[in-house]
């Protein structure tokens, strides 16, 4: 089918990550084992980083606010509970943090961050052999003009592969506020690319 087609394309371009993070681990690292969080740092921190600048934050207040979280973490191992994901709560961490730091930068500029990615601006050329890359930069558009809490969601679940559970615990919202947010998501890319693309979409033949 013509959707099942397009999740394929898109979780072929956003990797692969394991959609729990082990409760050894976290164990681990709340007991203090700088190994232990080492490889949590290394793991996640790549997709976080990706994830703010998705988000509208420059590279520099990325790394800052990734740094950040990460820090937040160690400080507070002592409190890491093993049963809950603790990608999750670094997310939380580092979009809050996010979120505070717009509020502030507003005051002073009167401007909200943009959510559109600074680097996807280039249009798809116009022949008629569409190209999977052309695709997935219409996605990354539709996925931009979204509200910005659907958005969000959209990409943890889906480009991130976190679990709904984890997705709510990190924006702490419900789980059923994360399955309307799907719901609609998926529903407004159906919509778009079926308008943009109709018959020609590929995948569609």
């Amino acid at each position: 089918m013509l959707f099942t087609e397009v999740i394929l394309l898109i979780l072929a371009f956003a990797g692969k990550d394991d959609s729990l993070d082990g409760k050894d681990l976290s164990v681990e690292i709340r007991n203090g084992n700088r190994q232990a969080f080492r490889r949590f740092y290394d793991k996640h921190y790549p997709g976080l980083y990706r994830f703010l600048v998705s988000r509208g934050m420059s590279y520099d207040e990325a790394a800052d606010l990734v740094q950040n979280a990460f820090v937040m973490i160690w400080e507070q191992r002592s409190d890491i509970d093993e049963k809950k994901s603790l990608r999750a709560f670094l997310f939380r961490i580092a979009y809050s943090r996010m979120l505070n730091y717009i509020s502030y930068q507003s005051k002073f500029t009167g401007e909200i961050t943009s959510d559109t990615p600074s680097g996807d601006s280039t249009e798809p050329d116009s022949e008629k052999a569409l190209h999977y890359s052309d695709l997935l930069g219409r996605v990354r558009k539709i996925i931009a003009a979204m509200p910005e809490k659907r958005a969000t969601v959209f990409e943890l679940c889906f480009m991130k592969q976190f679990t709904y559970k984890e997705t709510a615990e990190a924006l702490g919202v419900s789980h059923k506020t994360v399955e309307n947010h799907m719901a609609l998501a998926f529903r407004n890319l159906r919509s778009e690319l079926v308008k943009i693309y109709g018959d020609e979409l590929p995948g569609n033949e």
